[in-house]
């Protein structure tokens, strides 16, 4: 997983939605044959095609909470370190018993520099929003994060698929047909388990960090470093080696759609 100078404290509560997460074990030291191999169609030295940076929403760009689950000592806490949050009305996906759809009120903290990043980010890619949430809670959240309209796609639970393997599933090559220039920042490493060559696992954010620097001195450098490589998969095995990782879990190569 990505890591930073920042260290991490956990909270008692849970987010929305829950993530589990297994503990990730250090990869193997034993050679791994990845077999990369850029489309038929695709000039490897033409590196005019902007990179695609997917991004995860839960846990990722902010933690959510329900509002009358969430201890107020935990928001003034939040609240003096300085930790950017805002309060949201979602459409629930159940209906009350007269049928009207169900609202829940949601706690919403932003990850230290999210509009920076967002900025910066685009500057040089695409960005996509795509996160395993129902469109009713995940639109409004988007909206008050994204004002300037940087993502230029966001795709919600819909578009994730299941696999034998995992749920709510993230396939990339719904987006682009050249997996040499698109990657998947991800708090939850199952959702590319497609294509573990093209992501990024990063560290859960919870309210409980509100000196995290994930985003601006983790996650930025690194995006910048892959908008000028041909292919971003050979960089990202060399630093997270995702598929000895998958194979652990018990989820074969096989499964991959590289």
């Amino acid at each position: 997983m990505l890591s930073s100078a920042s260290s991490s404290s956990s909270s008692s509560f849970k987010p929305l939605p829950v993530v589990e997460l297994p503990d990730n074990d250090s990869p193997p030291t034993s050679a791994f044959e990845i077999p990369i191999a850029a489309p038929p169609d695709f000039d490897s030295d033409d590196r005019s095609e902007k990179l695609t940076v997917v991004l995860d929403l839960d846990e990722t760009l902010v933690c959510a909470y329900e509002t009358s689950s969430l201890p107020a000592v935990v928001r003034n806490q939040a609240t003096e370190a300085g930790l950017k949050w805002f309060e949201l009305e979602c459409i629930s996906s159940d209906k009350e018993c007269e049928g009207k759809p169900k609202v829940n009120y949601v706690t919403v903290f932003e990850r230290p520099g999210l509009e920076e990043f967002l900025k910066e980010v685009g500057e040089f890619a695409n960005l996509v929003l795509f996160t395993a949430g129902l469109e009713g809670y995940a639109r409004p959240l988007v909206d008050k994060i994204d004002k300037e309209n940087r993502f230029c796609l966001r795709l919600y639970r819909p578009s994730t698929i299941s696999t034998e393997y995992r749920e709510h599933v993230k396939d990339l090559s719904c987006l682009s047909k050249n997996p040499c220039r698109v990657v998947l920042v991800d708090n939850n490493p199952f959702s590319f388990l497609l294509q573990p060559l093209n992501g990024i696992p990063c560290i859960p954010f919870t309210a409980g960090q509100p000196h995290d620097t994930q985003l601006l001195d983790v996650l930025l450098p690194l995006l910048k470093h892959l908008s000028q490589q041909k292919d971003v998969r050979p960089v990202l095995y060399e630093r997270f080696h995702m598929p000895e990782w998958f194979q652990k879990q018990g989820i074969p190569n096989s499964a991959w759609t590289l």
